[in-house]
């Protein structure tokens, strides 16, 4: 009976442990959550850093596990990228370092077809004025709607419409060139 008794509480245990939330520097990411109608769960999640100093958190979400970039972005289906600040940033400058991540990862000629959407980027990140620590943005992108760009839980402007953006978005992170090399393989779901 004892060991019965054991064996339940360890199964209980380690289901709990599978479904847990994940905290990456303070920050809390649900291992799954619904996006208008589209059940994701947590990829991936880790820190940006620049030189020693913590930037940044992010946790991806997808519609199931993926471990290479070109599976997520030809991933059908809602995704989200969840980014939490860690210190105080300029957002006219972290739309800047946006629009030079997307550059720094595409082609000169599937870049220029979207700069009118990355210099829109850009402005609703100008027009916020500053991110503090803790506050946070999502980028969205829910099919049929395209690219949504929400700040502290409040969507900024109208959807980018083009799946190319939100690719040329993820490619911040996830491309040949990440902002992070540790944070890439994180939201890999790579062990460090």
């Amino acid at each position: 009976m004892w060991k019965k008794g054991l064996a339940a509480c360890t199964l209980l245990l380690a289901l709990a442990g599978a479904h847990a939330d994940v905290v990456v520097n303070g920050v809390r990411y649900e291992e799954t959550f619904d996006l208008r109608g589209s059940k994701l769960q947590l990829n991936g999640a880790g820190t940006r850093y620049k030189a020693v100093f913590k930037v940044y958190t992010a946790g991806l979400y997808l519609p199931r596990k993926a471990s290479t970039t070109e599976e997520i972005l030809a991933m059908p289906g809602a995704k989200r990228m969840s980014v939490t600040m860690l210190r105080d940033i300029d957002s006219g400058e972290l739309g800047k370092l946006f629009a030079r991540g997307m550059e720094d990862n595409m082609d000169r000629t599937a870049f220029s077809k979207l700069i009118p959407g990355v210099m829109r980027m850009s402005q609703l990140f100008s027009d916020i004025k500053g991110l503090k620590a803790g506050d946070g943005f999502t980028l969205d992108w829910v099919p049929g709607v395209g690219t949504i760009v929400s700040v502290k839980g409040v969507q900024q402007g109208e959807p980018f419409k083009e799946p190319e953006f939100f690719a040329a978005i993820m490619r911040i992170w996830l491309g040949p060139v990440p902002a992070d090399w540790k944070l890439k393989d994180a939201l890999l779901g790579r062990p460090a």
